[in-house]
């Protein structure tokens, strides 16, 4: 990817951005492209349903950090769970194991990754949405693929929760 120098000057008003079904499940409203920033961070607002789940993974060159703007997840953190409802945050800084659970209906959180070079492997592990869209097809296979191709993740292992 070819770079920037300097970062754009952005305003996103509510549901503006591009929007991209992840393949893990969740629509994504991509708020800041890593081009945006000139590679500094990427930021987008992920709408999650129930019970949706991640596998323990690390981001390895960039720090995650979620702020829950409403429902509730259950963060596995370096092998310690914790609820984290609306208004709570998650920092995982690069290469800590981490996963998480949505335990409420409607969570949507605010992801924030620094610097912005993950970005190739969350448009490899998702698609453009078409107006009206709100969903598609849960597929970890395609997540495993852009992560072994586009770097940005580490899959250490299956999700670290008991299954409902």
């Amino acid at each position: 990817m070819e770079t920037k120098n300097s970062a754009s000057a952005i305003v996103r008003q509510p549901g503006e951005g591009a929007r991209r079904w992840f393949f893990g499940g969740g629509v994504q409203t991509w708020k800041a492209t890593e081009e945006d920033t000139a590679g500094a961070f990427l930021l987008f607002e992920d709408e999650m349903e129930l019970n949706k789940v991640t596998p323990l993974h690390t981001h390895p060159d960039s720090d995650e950090t979620m702020y829950i703007l409403c429902g509730e997840i259950l963060m596995n953190m370096d092998g310690t769970e914790h609820r984290v409802a609306a208004g709570g945050v998650t920092i995982a800084p690069r290469g800590v194991p981490h996963a998480f659970k949505v335990t409420q209906e409607g969570t949507r959180v605010l992801c924030l990754h620094t610097p912005g070079g993950a970005q190739a492997f969350y448009f490899g592990a998702s698609e453009p949405l078409a107006a009206g869209e709100a969903s598609g097809v849960v597929d970890f296979g395609r997540i495993r693929e852009s992560g072994r191709l586009n770097g940005g993740i580490e899959l250490l292992g299956p999700p670290p929760f008991p299954e409902d």
